[in-house]
């Protein structure tokens, strides 16, 4: 091969190489949202606590729970005991399933295309550039695959298929505008009935629940609450709003960046819109479960010398979450359960 032929042949692999280390990132975005937020999809949901909680124009879907004391009541919706047990990380921190296994293949791959092998060295037929298009073909083609599979895995069903128009979502949760309304007005999302859910995923456990403004304001405040006081590293402010099994799993958080000489400082948490998925009472106990689009400031510091590991203590990040509150006869709300949300 002459000289320039050999230089053509080089760049086209460093190019090549450029273009998967950016599909890998956009993967990566695609699957664990690379933001620096929640990890974990934690707590507990009363009997629903393994169902998909009911869309919203905040949020159409859900990820499944991965930590719960609650029985898993519904197999294939939701990890098995073993996962839901695991610890996938810090309250933020993420980890990412395609992460690492995009990370493992692309990581190979890169090396034995950079040193002119192509993805898959042992194949010496598809050493030339067609063999090696052929391969970024086949590597698309599967990463298509893959991520057309997971979504659709978590795409939640709508019983007897399809729903009405969707109402156009408003700008706070404050706006909510009398009993059962969703947070940031509005009708309630389709298949969804006021206080409650109906026809989505079969038949609602519990009984619907009608909520107040009030109830809407306490969702609010708890948000509020709840960020300020983990970034404050404050388990006794958390305990006063948060059930003793979030505040577990909001402690063994704490204790590990503790371990690490960190602190998650949270501040300027502010609702941008919010909608009511399902609210419903079983047992001695009301839930609520809302879908809450909000920004906050998060950035890791160490504790000793206040030094950036990780965000922007001056640049506000966006989140979308689902969170459910609970509440025993005559007590406030407190968050039980959160869910990373999907749109």
């Amino acid at each position: 091969m002459s000289k320039p032929s050999r230089s053509r042949s080089a760049a086209l692999r460093v190019a090549l190489a450029a273009l998967f280390v950016a599909a890998s990132c956009v993967v990566a975005m695609d699957f664990a949202e690379a933001r620096a937020g929640r990890s974990m999809n934690m707590g507990s949901r009363g009997s629903r606590t393994w169902s998909t909680p009911a869309p919203t124009p905040t949020a159409p879907s859900a990820q499944p729970m991965q930590r719960s004391a609650a029985p898993q009541t519904q197999p294939g919706t939701a990890a098995t005991a073993a996962t839901a047990g695991a610890r996938p990380g810090g309250f933020f921190n993420r980890g990412g399933f395609m992460g690492g296994l995009m990370g493992g293949l692309l990581g190979a791959g890169l090396f034995g295309l950079l040193m002119g092998s192509g993805f898959f060295s042992g194949l010496g037929s598809l050493s030339g550039i067609l063999g090696l298009l052929v391969q970024v073909g086949l590597i698309f083609i599967v990463v298509r695959l893959v991520m057309g599979w997971l979504r659709n895995r978590n795409q939640p069903s709508y019983a007897g298929g399809g729903g009405g128009p969707q109402p156009s979502p408003r700008s706070a949760l404050d706006q909510a505008a009398g009993p059962s309304a969703p947070l940031g007005g509005g009708s309630a999302p389709s298949g969804v009935a006021a206080g409650g859910r109906a026809g989505f995923g079969g038949a609602p456990r519990g009984r619907p629940l009608t909520l107040q403004a009030s109830d809407f304001d306490a969702f609010e405040q708890r948000l509020g609450e709840v960020q300020g006081a983990y970034g404050r590293d404050d388990r006794a402010a958390l305990a006063q709003v948060t059930t003793p099994e979030m505040l577990a799993y909001l402690s063994e958080d704490l204790d590990d960046l503790a371990r690490d000489g960190l602190q998650n400082t949270l501040t300027d948490v502010k609702l941008l819109q919010g909608d009511l998925s399902e609210a419903w009472s079983e047992d001695t106990r009301d839930y609520a479960t809302v879908a809450m689009r909000y920004e906050l400031k998060d950035a890791t510091i160490e504790r000793a010398t206040g030094r950036l590991v990780q965000g922007d203590p001056d640049r506000a990040t966006q989140v979308i979450e689902f969170w459910t509150f609970a509440r025993e006869p005559g007590g406030a709300w407190k968050l039980s359960a959160i869910q990373q949300g999907r749109v």
